[in-house]
């Protein structure tokens, strides 16, 4: 400022204006911009525009349903007038399943044989009305696989090509809705995600006590034995496992993976004190106080702080020898004949009463090895509830095949597979429409590259899934929406989004106002004297002019 005095020297005033000058103009064209860009907050391209249209997706679904008309059937005159594919996409062709009067089972061994039906899709074979295939007071009988035999309503020789549709179209969707996804299905997958007005008590227990959708699950078996000096126990679990669980978890590899472990806990107890009832010379629980028998429990259990996978738990309690027999009591004051309970999302517990195996004067502790296939029995069905296997309620006339020795029909299966896509697309969107509302409002949140990836991943894998799942290619569809959850997940929960890794606005200022002020205030005040000066300058010569 020495420079502007009133001693200075004309050049020395010059000197001056021109060094305030290109000081304010290094100021300003080099340093603000090299500032604004070195303490920028680094946001990668994120496709907005596409995350914006999955919060209003809509899915149109559909099944694939193969109709096929057995010899006699038809008369010739219809059978020259169908044609070979129908506007409802159902194919209509005929076979002759004169050989195939066989049981029930073998059946649909030998129908499976004759059509391989696509992952999702429908077989339905129609028998003549009079065929001895099925017994008389059987409509329809639904196999292990995607196959159903159908005994055809009475046909008329005069019905026209229509008249014949339109009389089976409602035994055919009685059948599409027993083997394949139902409204209430689709409901129940979506009732934590999207509010419906209509949804029923059932399908709304069953979404409930079904454990949500997870790349993998945890499942632990444990053996309780609070009476380790009177019971000696023996399970074979590991056999169990193999021949009754494995099975299982082989057919719904497609939807995750499954980890088995076991373990016997000593002086485990439940927590809860049984009453014991004259009536029936035994003690018992009532379903009141079930509740409070988990968390007692729970603590001996441990977890796997290495995994956040779900775990399901199954506990097979044996009573000590003063508390035995042991029974669980519904609501309605009966007992419950697996003697076994579930909690929902959690697991399940049995009481296996032991008491008569040995006698008073047996020597203590008792070796007693326990029946494996009638627990696996009550655990395998406790199991297919929590994966979200629901009931299936047929209509009248219908008989189900026993899924067998693999625990899952196939048509359970391609239930379970729409369900779980349509859950697992569901929670993918809203996963990544949160994330991108999130780092729409805060927009000091860094957005590296990495997220970046994981974010267009998602979105790209969101849209195949849902073109899959509208095609009707199950497999697809559940891969896909698969990837697009673990990469949400992944972007989501990305640890360089934390909010408070970052300083806001405020403490930006409160750090760079000490720092730039003391250098600013004289490059200021010299512009200020610049532009004071300019201005003196141009009165004066207007002054001089006038």
């Amino acid at each position: 400022t020495g420079a502007f005095g009133e001693g200075s020297t004309h050049p020395e005033m010059q000197r001056g204006r021109y060094a305030a000058l290109a000081i304010a103009a290094v100021v300003i064209v080099v340093g603000i911009p090299l500032w604004w860009k070195t303490t920028e907050t680094y946001r990668a391209w994120l496709p907005f525009s596409e995350i914006s249209e999955l919060d209003s997706l809509q899915l149109q679904l559909s099944v694939d349903i193969e109709v096929v008309f057995s010899r006699g059937t038809l008369t010739p005159e219809q059978q020259k007038k169908f044609p070979l594919s129908h506007v409802n996409q159902k194919e209509h062709q005929f076979l002759s399943l004169s050989c195939l009067l066989l049981p029930p089972t073998e059946a649909d061994l030998s129908l499976h044989m004759l059509s391989e039906s696509s992952c999702g899709s429908v077989v339905v074979y129609v028998i003549p009305e009079s065929a001895a295939l099925l017994p008389e007071d059987v409509k329809v009988y639904v196999g292990q696989r995607r196959t159903a035999l159908l005994r055809s309503p009475p046909f008329k020789s005069s019905w026209s090509l229509k008249e014949v549709l339109s009389n089976l179209d409602m035994e055919v969707e009685q059948v599409v809705s027993t083997m394949s996804f139902s409204h209430q299905d689709i409901v129940a997958a979506l009732s934590d995600r999207v509010r419906m007005a209509k949804v029923t008590k059932e399908s709304m227990a069953d979404s409930m006590r079904a454990i949500k959708s997870s790349p993998g699950y945890e499942i632990t078996f444990s053996l309780l034995n609070p009476d380790p000096r009177s019971h000696s126990l023996h399970w074979d679990i590991e056999g169990a496992v193999q021949s009754c669980i494995q099975p299982l978890l082989n057919k719904l590899a497609p939807i995750a993976n499954f980890s088995v472990d076991s373990q016997i806990l000593y002086y485990a107890v439940l927590g809860v004190n049984p009453r014991f009832d004259n009536s029936v010379s035994a003690y018992t629980l009532s379903a009141d106080s079930l509740s409070h028998v988990i968390n007692p429990v729970e603590a001996r259990l441990g977890s796997n702080a290495a995994s956040s996978n779900p775990v399901l738990n199954f506990l097979l309690y044996v009573p000590d020898s003063h508390h035995s027999p042991l029974f669980i009591r519904d609501h309605s004051k009966r007992e419950v004949p697996s003697n076994a309970f579930h909690s929902p999302r959690w697991g399940g517990i049995m009481v296996y009463n032991v008491n008569e195996m040995y006698g008073p004067e047996a020597e203590r502790p008792v070796d007693i090895n326990i029946n494996m296939a009638k627990v696996m029995g009550v655990f395998l069905a406790q199991l297919r509830l929590m994966l979200g296997v629901q009931h299936t309620h047929p209509p009248t006339g219908f008989v189900l095949q026993s899924p067998g020795s693999a625990g899952l029909a196939d048509w359970e299966l391609d239930r379970l597979l729409w369900s779980r896509s349509v859950e697992n697309i569901a929670t993918a969107s809203t996963t990544i429409t949160s994330l991108a509302q999130l780092l729409d409002q805060i927009g000091n949140i860094v957005i590296n590259d990495n997220i970046a990836q994981q974010v267009s991943s998602a979105v790209t894998s969101l849209q195949s899934a849902v073109a899959e799942l509208e095609a009707g290619n199950l497999a697809f569809a559940l891969q896909y929406s698969r990837e697009a959850i673990l990469a949400s997940e992944r972007a989501f929960f990305d640890p360089s989004l934390l909010h408070l890794l970052y300083f806001p606005d405020d403490q930006k200022f409160a750090i760079y106002i000490p720092l730039f002020l003391p250098m600013c205030v004289p490059i200021v005040l010299s512009l200020l004297k610049i532009v004071s000066e300019a201005k003196k300058k141009r009165a004066d010569k207007q002054a001089k002019s006038d």
